[in-house]
């Protein structure tokens, strides 16, 4: 199926996607190269997000399976951003890494490096360590039980919350993390941790999803009189000002809004489950009645366009940044750097 890109010039096909789920359209994509100088600082700005409840609806690899359509075309387009920066790390951290598809390809760009596949699921870390020894030659599978076995690309693993990372200082060259920011409640401490790790010029790339994503399903719950049942995803801006208050250089962000298509509502709900489903701490404690299901779902069936399809929207947040040189020490004193000419 196609892709198509939505410009000033009109629809332009970029790509073929060959997954067979359905059909995707990108469109309205808006290039931020700074961020709004009168625009208050951000602190926590986040949705009542409960940690253990995101591990849980990811400790089922097999449940969240069918979104990796969309985990793999949000990873292209990161890498096509990746491909205009110039970088060449020693050592890159893949925050959020999943099944760890990820990995393989950050190897297959980056042979050299050393990588390190981190997730806050431990069951997501053995699926990737299982499907990265299934590919391994029958030797190598044997010697693999006498050791740990690699994760995908030969990565190792590490299971982690993003605010509180078991790493040293200055440890990365590359943070990599696709579409696993939004599931934390404190996105703010996170960016504040990946810097610490970044090296000085190190480069932090993340995707993740933004205030627009499943405006549609949110407008069928609140139809029905639910009002948390989606998570409400932080802006483009507040995550800028978030970067810079964590010290990171002129963040560049960026944004598009992916529309999927879909015969049925089962579908659609299906697939939201499988993006990852509802952590929210406000969520509803009990299940919906039988009812006001039928109510939800006979107002996402009012939603069918003229072809009798239904659709859902995804607003995808790119942000890059890089750690810079520190001009100044804790105590607020200027730092002023001699380099001695080469001989």
């Amino acid at each position: 199926m196609a892709i198509a890109l939505e410009s000033g010039i009109g629809m332009i096909e970029v790509g073929v996607y060959t997954a067979q789920h359905y059909p995707i359209a990108a469109h309205r994509i808006v290039f931020m190269s700074s961020i709004s100088p009168d625009k208050p600082a951000s602190s926590a700005q986040s949705a009542p997000i409960s940690l253990p409840r995101v591990r849980a609806l990811f400790s089922r690899p097999g449940r969240v399976a069918e979104s990796q359509f969309l985990r793999r075309e949000i990873s292209v387009r990161m890498f096509e951003r990746l491909s205009l920066i110039k970088t060449d790390p020693l050592a890159v951290l893949d925050a959020g890494c999943g099944e760890g598809d990820d990995l393989a390809l950050l190897h297959q760009s980056f042979p050299r490096s050393l990588l390190l596949g981190l997730d806050a699921a431990s069951a997501m870390l053995a699926t990737a360590r299982s499907q990265a020894l299934a590919a391994l030659p029958f030797w190598q599978r044997m010697a693999a039980k006498f050791s740990a076995p690699p994760g995908p690309g030969g990565a190792a693993l590490a299971c982690a919350d993003f605010a509180r990372l078991p790493l040293a200082p200055a440890s990365f060259d590359l943070v990599w993390s696709n579409l696993a920011l939004h599931w934390h409640p404190q996105p703010d401490k996170v960016f504040a941790e990946w810097r610490r790790v970044l090296r000085v010029d190190g480069l932090l790339m993340f995707s993740c999803f933004g205030p627009d994503s499943f405006q549609q399903l949110r407008a069928a719950f609140a139809a029905a009189g639910e009002h948390h049942a989606v998570l409400p995803f932080v802006d483009l801006h507040d995550f800028g000002d978030m970067l810079v208050d964590a010290g990171f250089a002129t963040p560049v962000m960026d944004m598009e809004k992916l529309t999927i298509s879909y015969p049925s509502p089962e579908k659609l709900l299906a697939d939201v489950q499988a993006f990852g489903g509802n952590p929210l701490l406000t969520r509803r404690s009990s299940l919906i009645g039988r009812s006001r299901w039928q109510r939800i779902v006979q107002a996402l069936e009012a939603q069918r366009d003229a072809n009798g399809k239904l659709h859902l929207t995804l607003e995808v947040i790119y942000g890059h940044a890089f750690r810079p040189v520190l001009r100044k020490t804790a105590s607020g004193e200027a730092i002023v750097r001699f380099d001695l000419p080469r001989r």
